[in-house]
């Protein structure tokens, strides 16, 4: 296969054509804090957390590393002082919505322990990490997403959740936020069991 060379962070890297700018900085071992990326997915930059700044033929911009695809001769960074700024922002956002898991863990790297926002309990984030890992990797689409901007939300298909998740479960743990097992009760109307450990 084809490869190409970029720079992120000062550091040659040489990787496969069509390589996201996330996973080519991972295999580099360049971190980038993502909360709705997981590699069984396909990209699909909800949370904004891995903008990174690319520099082409003098040109800069912010991308989201999950979605873009490495270039031949392009310059990363992903932690210049805009990009820290950006992110401390995103995740007070997100910490007005919750403050468990993943996110709670970020809030402390990037020195926020708690949001100017105030929160009237914990709410979902909408990374969209259960719908799709429902439909791409499960194939069932017993989770969605319903409503249209500030009222959009993830629900349970009560008519296939209660066939399909008890047996599955599977997309409880992806969830960043924590909320995730609270919309599974409401709407799941048989008794379920305890939730799942999370993978964090």
């Amino acid at each position: 296969m084809e490869t190409i060379k970029l720079v992120i962070d000062g550091k040659q890297v040489e990787t496969e054509r069509g390589t996201t700018l996330l996973g080519a900085a991972r295999k580099a071992g360049v971190d980038i804090p993502t909360l709705c990326h997981d590699d069984r997915l396909a990209p699909y930059g909800a949370c904004r957390l891995c903008l990174v700044e690319i520099e082409k033929n003098g040109r800069k911009r912010l991308v989201a590393s999950c979605a873009y695809l490495a270039e031949d001769g392009l310059t990363v960074r992903t932690e210049t002082e805009k990009i820290r700024k950006l992110r401390r922002m995103i995740l007070e956002l997100l910490l007005a919505e919750s403050s468990t898991g993943p996110l709670e863990s970020l809030a402390k790297k990037y020195g926020l322990e708690e949001s100017r926002f105030e929160i009237e309990r914990p709410k979902c984030i909408l990374c969209g990490l259960c719908v799709r890992y429902c439909a791409e990797v499960k194939k069932k689409n017993v989770t969605c997403f319903i409503g249209r901007g500030i009222d959009k939300e993830v629900v349970f298909l009560s008519d296939f959740s209660n066939s399909e998740c008890p047996m599955c479960r599977e997309c409880l743990p992806l969830c960043p936020s924590g909320t995730l097992y609270s919309l599974y009760l409401k709407g799941f109307s048989g008794k379920p069991e305890t939730p799942p450990k999370k993978n964090i």
